[in-house]
């Protein structure tokens, strides 16, 4: 019986932590895509993710790694870190492709990446699902960040603004 309880306890730890986690990366993601500081920050806390980790923290992973793309000065490593990270964050789309967090970081990453990459096809399906499904996710915090990002963004008209607001 104790060993159970414990158990229980530490999943629910574990789930309360990385609860936390994901709100402080959530806060921190729009600074990094503006300061090589913040990405590399946050390149540190998410160094234990892997394919195996939730599909959400997967998505932040490969976000950070374009944006270290970008802040590298090498061209070579340039492509290694922007390849790897357009790997991770495809491989949470196709793991939770229903998943408005990961369609706001992908469409994130496709907007600001150059445009001789070629990494720009779901642009218009991103930006499709999240003002479809924007009404209905339930976390207040989350839809605030995608709120910020989307008045922010190219990709949407000032039409498609104001349904967000």
């Amino acid at each position: 019986m104790k060993k159970k309880l414990l158990i229980i306890l530490a999943l629910f730890v574990s789930v309360l932590a990385t609860s936390q986690d994901l709100s402080k990366i959530r806060s921190q993601y729009p600074e990094a895509v503006k300061s090589d500081e913040v990405s590399s920050k946050l390149d540190k806390e998410l160094s234990n993710i892997n394919s195996s980790s939730t599909p959400v923290l997967l998505a932040y992973k490969g976000s950070i790694l374009t944006l270290k793309a970008k802040f590298a000065k090498d061209r070579k490593i340039k492509k290694e870190f922007f390849k790897e990270g357009v790997s991770l964050l495809e491989s949470a789309v196709k793991a939770n492709p229903q998943n408005i967090e990961i369609r706001y970081i992908r469409l994130s990453v496709q907007e600001n990446a150059p445009k001789i990459l070629k990494y720009n096809k779901d642009i218009e399906a991103d930006k499709g699902f999240i003002l479809k499904n924007y009404e209905t996710t339930s976390s207040k915090e989350l839809k605030g960040i995608i709120k910020e990002f989307a008045l922010k963004s190219e990709a949407f008209s000032d039409l498609e603004k104001l349904e967000l607001l």
